[in-house]
């Protein structure tokens, strides 16, 4: 047998630890509650960004309907999808149309926290 120069030998796996087994598997079960923590915070603020977009919208289109002699609160829920149509609160006070949309949430109460609140006015431009 001869001997290669410059070349060490390998070294020959150790074996894990007794105590050491499945450590893996409890970090991962640590990690979990964690990461779904975090994924349903994301969501929620998806959902709150969402409905906040959407009041606007359902503003905007309540004080367009108000300009054209149109029930304002037909044309604010007729501009939203489906799922948020009864989630819509409409008011209106001369020509400004207010707007509150409920974003759904996993924690009955939160969606109030949550609310989108949005105004519009017909007939004005504000700048």
């Amino acid at each position: 047998m001869t001997a290669r120069l410059g070349r060490a030998a390998p070294a020959p796996h150790a074996a894990p630890a007794i105590g050491e087994r499945g450590q893996a598997t409890i970090e991962v079960l640590g990690v979990l509650p964690i990461v779904f923590v975090v994924a349903w915070a994301a969501c929620q603020a998806l959902a709150a960004g969402a409905a906040r977009e959407l009041a606007d919208h359902a503003a905007e289109a309540g004080a367009v309907a108000l300009l054209e002699d149109a029930d304002p609160r037909d044309a604010a829920r007729g501009a939203l999808p489906g799922w948020a149509r009864d989630r819509l609160d409409v008011h209106v006070a001369g020509a400004a149309v207010r707007v509150r949309l409920h974003p759904p949430a996993m924690v009955p109460g939160l969606g109030a926290l949550l609310d989108a609140r949005a105004e519009a006015h017909a007939g004005e431009v504000r700048r």
